[in-house]
């Protein structure tokens, strides 16, 4: 009896040792923070390279003259010519002003009609399809309205940007209500929770990755939004990357142009690098990210 019970207590530390082992062997496989950044940075830079490969190539074949479609070394000069003058930042600068202004506007209507449609059965069914009607709706449509309603101005851009980046906001928060399992609202009912602690304790933790998720897209739609007015209402006196592309298709200056579409591009890129940031935090919170591919 008593050489069962030791062959039975040597058998679980020998299954105890091979837990640790194993967790061990997990930690030793965890690489440093300088390779993480590598092994996401790479495929980046690789994806980069054959992009601007390819662009050389398409040059080299003379499918456009050169004053039509330059090369990137081309256009890479005119960036950092640009880049020393006020002209680039002075429009990045304006740019991103309006993009925040409206974007935050944005947010802020959004969540709060999201919430009431979710949380009114009257609503959700008055305006919930007009909302997926609004998001679906191009945002270059609402531009001859918008300027009717107030001419070649700032507020017509602030308008469109509005109207293309809410419907998209209170989508996500309708989706990520509506996605909230049962149980976890029975569970919030039963400690206590009611009304809008209900909404702050349970729903909103539970519906956070698809508001997110909506947020992010909500930006896009506006990001979108902002480049097309701009395009359209260049007659306000403050310069912009939208004015500057406008400037440049009437000057035929292909380098200004290109370099100015790259601009655009890296400013859209940093704020969907800010966006995975977030929503990686979220996953990592929730539990369900690999630790090991962070």
């Amino acid at each position: 009896m008593a050489s069962d019970t030791l062959t039975s207590s040597a058998r679980t530390d020998a299954e105890i040792s091979g837990l640790d082992a194993l967790e061990i062997a997990g930690r030793d496989k965890e690489v440093s923070r300088g390779a993480r950044i590598w092994a996401a940075t790479w495929p980046k830079l690789a994806a980069l390279a054959i992009a601007i490969a390819a662009w050389q190539f398409v040059v080299w074949t003379g499918w456009k003259p050169p004053y039509s479609l330059p090369g990137p070394l081309e256009v890479g000069r005119e960036l950092m010519t640009q880049a020393q003058g006020p002209q680039l930042w002075e429009g990045i600068a304006t740019t991103l002003r309006r993009a925040a202004v409206g974007y935050v506007f944005s947010v802020a209507v959004g969540l709060l009609l999201g919430l009431a449609v979710a949380r009114s059965t009257v609503l959700r069914a008055a305006i919930g399809s007009m909302i997926t009607a609004l998001q679906t709706m191009p945002s270059i449509a609402w531009f001859p309205l918008a300027i009717l309603l107030f001419e070649l101005s700032e507020k017509a851009i602030f308008f469109v940007v509005v109207l293309g980046a809410a419907p998209s906001i209170a989508n996500g928060v309708i989706s990520g209500v509506d996605y909230v399992p049962p149980l976890l609202l029975r569970a919030g009912r039963n400690l206590g929770a009611r009304g809008l602690n209900l909404y702050r304790y349970v729903i909103a933790p539970a519906a956070l990755p698809a508001i997110v998720a909506g947020l992010k897209q909500g930006w896009a739609f506006s990001w979108r939004s902002l480049m097309a007015g701009e395009l359209l209402v260049v007659g306000i006196s403050q310069t912009s990357l939208g004015a500057q592309l406008t400037y440049s298709r009437e000057l035929s200056d292909s380098p200004w142009l290109l370099s100015t579409m790259i601009v655009i591009l890296v400013v859209g890129l940093v704020v969907d690098a800010a966006f995975g940031a977030a929503d990686k935090a979220i996953r990592r919170r929730w539990g369900v990210l690999d630790q090991a591919g962070q």
